[in-house]
């Protein structure tokens, strides 16, 4: 078994510091990519070139990158305890102790605020999907966390919200096809990163279920076989999902010369979780840089393939 988990430590920020630096930690900046959703729709409805489109897409991104802050704080919140038992979380400014409930029961309500309004700025469209997106975070972090299979189905319906919330921003037709994708990909990344934490906390693969729950309740549910199962699933869902897109979806079908970067995307991904390194997709995507590579030259094959090929009359 692994090496016995460290017991949560005492709450040491200063109550009388400015503690700045844990409270942009707390935020966690590097998991705002997963909002960088809400442009998708700017891009597959031919948008790109519409400067009011971007500003209004930037806007809608900074909302969302508010809001789940919030979440995550709450999250962070009601979790220190069992995140202090973690071989990463532990980490975090407010299982470690840096960042105080007080300062970040305050950050969170700030933040928060600041991405409703500046949702209900661009529109009650916006701010509705921002709610919901809200209600689901909440509801996920209150709930759905510790509940098996339930806990990544509900972090795919946030990955939804932003989607439908870059569409209605710049008021396109929300294409089912997008959120078929979309709902592909995040139960694919979700459950990767299931089997990812089981691998990194049971470092010897054989995982004890009282070490599992200790970490995360919902983790004692899941077995590494079963996991692998719901791998194979959403993987093949997420790459047969996007092939449909392209073919019968998409603006043009010459969309299909970028599936070999999705499926090198998706490989190289489980091959990083098999190797344990795939417990943080966000972090992954900063580190690795094979997958860095892939997600710009797919950007760039997408864009190039959109301006250049002949369009056909499909919703986007």
């Amino acid at each position: 078994m692994s090496a016995n988990l460290p017991a949560p430590p005492a709450e040491t920020a200063p109550a009388t510091k400015f503690p700045l630096g844990p409270m942009v930690k707390a935020l966690r900046p590097k998991q705002w990519t997963k909002n960088g959703l809400v442009f998708a729709a700017l891009i597959f409805a031919y948008q790109y070139d519409d400067p009011r489109a971007w500003v209004l897409a930037l806007g809608a991104f900074a909302a969302f990158c508010l809001v789940s802050s919030m979440g995550y704080l709450v999250n962070d919140i009601r979790d220190r305890e069992v995140d202090a038992r973690h071989p990463s979380k532990r980490k975090r400014p407010i299982a470690s102790g840096a960042l105080s409930i007080r300062w970040a029961i305050t950050e969170a309500v700030v933040v928060g605020a600041l991405g409703l309004i500046t949702a209900g700025a661009l529109g009650w469209e916006l701010l509705l999907v921002t709610v919901l997106y809200f209600i689901t975070t909440m509801t996920y972090s209150f709930f759905f966390k510790h509940m098996v299979i339930l806990d990544v189905m509900m972090i795919t319906v946030g990955f939804l919200w932003r989607a439908v919330a870059g569409a209605v921003v710049i008021q396109v037709h929300i294409s089912p096809w997008l959120l078929l994708c979309a709902a592909f990909l995040a139960l694919f990344l979700g459950f990767n990163k299931r089997r990812g934490e089981i691998a990194l906390i049971s470092d010897d693969g054989d995982p004890d279920t009282e070490e599992l729950a200790a970490v995360r309740p919902s983790l004692a549910s899941y077995r590494p076989s079963m996991i692998q199962e719901f791998q194979s699933i959403t993987s093949s869902g997420t790459i047969i999902s996007y092939a449909l897109y392209t073919v019968l979806g998409s603006p043009t079908p010459w969309m299909l010369v970028t599936m070999p970067f999705v499926l090198y995307g998706v490989f190289r991904y489980i091959y990083l979780v098999d190797r344990g390194d795939g417990a943080a997709p966000d972090e992954v995507l900063y580190r690795d840089k094979p997958i860095l590579l892939t997600v710009v030259l797919y950007g760039i094959s997408a864009v190039l393939v959109l301006i250049l090929a002949p369009k056909q009359i499909v919703a986007p």
